[in-house]
């Protein structure tokens, strides 16, 4: 079936000397495509990829998905035809004649970063996962997620 799949990630909020000029910091995709639903053996190896993409080496140490949790989950792939990507990563824009103005302008950065671990009550006494170390608090998941991508 015929798809469209946009995405857009806030990384910063821009203000200017007037209302007019305010803008937004951000990436976006459009992507046009066919989608279809992805079965059997294909479907279990994309989910155990999407584990290994994120946590690299936690998947050998869950439980086995089941027949009911395969049977729960639809995974769609998407053929890709054609793709738009924007971005803006600039500064404020004032006009000449709102310098004078007193109101504060610039960009206030925007990020999602991880917080403090909250470990399950029923957790073995042993430190967090081998592969996991850098989802730490504080850590930008932009860049933890950059770091334990497959190269």
């Amino acid at each position: 079936m015929p798809v469209c799949l946009t995405m857009a990630h806030l990384d910063g909020l821009v203000m200017a000397r007037t209302g007019f000029n305010h803008s937004a910091n951000y990436r976006s995709v459009m992507c046009f495509g066919q989608a279809h639903l992805i079965e059997s053996d294909e479907k279990v190896s994309a989910l155990h990829a999407m584990i290994e993409r994120f946590y690299p080496g936690r998947d050998a140490g869950l439980r086995p998905f089941s027949a009911l949790d395969i049977k729960a989950t639809k995974v769609i792939g998407m053929e890709i035809e054609e793709a738009s990507a924007k971005i803006r990563a600039a500064g404020n824009l004032d006009e000449p004649e709102d310098m004078d103005n007193p109101s504060w302008a610039g960009v206030i950065p925007v990020a999602t970063v991880i917080g403090a671990a909250q470990p399950c009550p029923n957790n073995p006494l042993h430190p967090i996962f081998e592969g996991l170390e850098r989802y730490v608090e504080g850590a930008h998941l932009d860049e933890v997620i950059a770091a334990v991508a497959p190269r």
